[in-house]
């Protein structure tokens, strides 16, 4: 029997890295990237600051707001995975500059924002440069310059509560992310998987140091599938013990509002269509 595949680790500093890292999003839709410039030790504060704030139930001040989408969104509002009705058992934070934080912990979220921000558009750059020229002639606008002066890239605090024994729940259903690209720095805990193009089902080993880069919806519709989403989820962990609280933080990169992304859709009508697929607008 041949061994299950594994993502591969790719790292930064590696002069080839653009190369690799254009070949594991062909193949599996994410990369793993290691000796990635964004501050582990603000990371680190984050996911014990916001898991702090979590267990306190201080959420209720900042109830999400249906139009704007910053804000709380508890259990009860959680999205749910489109094509599923139950939502996912989780509760997070949904960060941008403009909107609402808690003043004592937005300086980490404002300065990890800005240096995944600029991280993310680094590695566009990288996709668009390696991006076929039928593809690149077909964007309405260059790729990394879809990014520019927006307002709708968003960080997620997200905070997977332990299951009840009694529960047989989803922290996050089957789904693709809606964005261009996501970056998603180490959880706390495993439980991420992937599938692959024959639909098996990977576990992402959750190993420190590591920084996730994934596909969104938005990049598959700009490059008319050349770069297509990957479904992954968030599971249970498997092996006999109770599963425990997890924190993640990723950050979802999004073009301006106004932005072509194919003959279908601009960036806000595909992003309010998601939106209502899945329960939160």
């Amino acid at each position: 029997m041949s061994a299950m595949p594994e993502l591969p680790q790719i790292s930064f500093a590696d002069p080839v890295f653009p190369e690799q890292f254009m070949t594991s999003l062909r193949q599996y839709g994410f990369a793993a990237i290691t000796d990635y410039p964004l501050d582990a030790q603000r990371i680190h504060r984050i996911y014990r600051d916001w898991q702090h704030f979590f267990a306190e139930g201080q959420g209720g001040d900042f109830a999400m707001h249906p139009v704007r989408q910053d804000g709380y969104f508890s259990l009860q509002q959680a999205e749910h995975a489109k094509g599923f009705t139950d939502r996912d058992y989780k509760e997070y934070f949904q960060f941008y500059p403009w909107g609402r934080c808690p003043e004592a912990l937005r300086e980490d979220l404002e300065t990890h924002f800005t240096a995944a921000v600029d991280l993310g558009a680094t590695l566009l750059g990288m996709i668009a440069d390696r991006l076929p020229k039928r593809i690149t002639q077909s964007l309405s606008e260059p790729l990394g310059d879809m990014i520019q002066q927006s307002e709708q890239s968003m960080l997620r605090v997200l905070h997977y509560p332990p299951v009840p024994s009694d529960k047989c729940v989803l922290r996050a259903a089957p789904h693709e992310d809606i964005n261009l690209l996501t970056l998603l720095p180490a959880a706390n805990g495993p439980g991420l998987e992937l599938r692959l193009r024959d639909g098996a089902w990977i576990s992402v080993p959750n190993k420190p140091g590591q920084l996730i880069v994934n596909i969104g919806d938005m990049l598959q519709e700009a490059t008319g599938g050349f770069l297509p989403s990957t479904t992954h989820r968030v599971a249970i962990p498997q092996g006999g013990l109770p599963p425990s609280s997890r924190m993640s933080l990723p950050l979802f990169l999004h073009p301006r509002p106004e932005v072509v992304l194919s003959k279908r859709y601009t960036a806000a009508t595909y992003l309010s269509q998601r939106l209502n697929e899945l329960g939160v607008a």
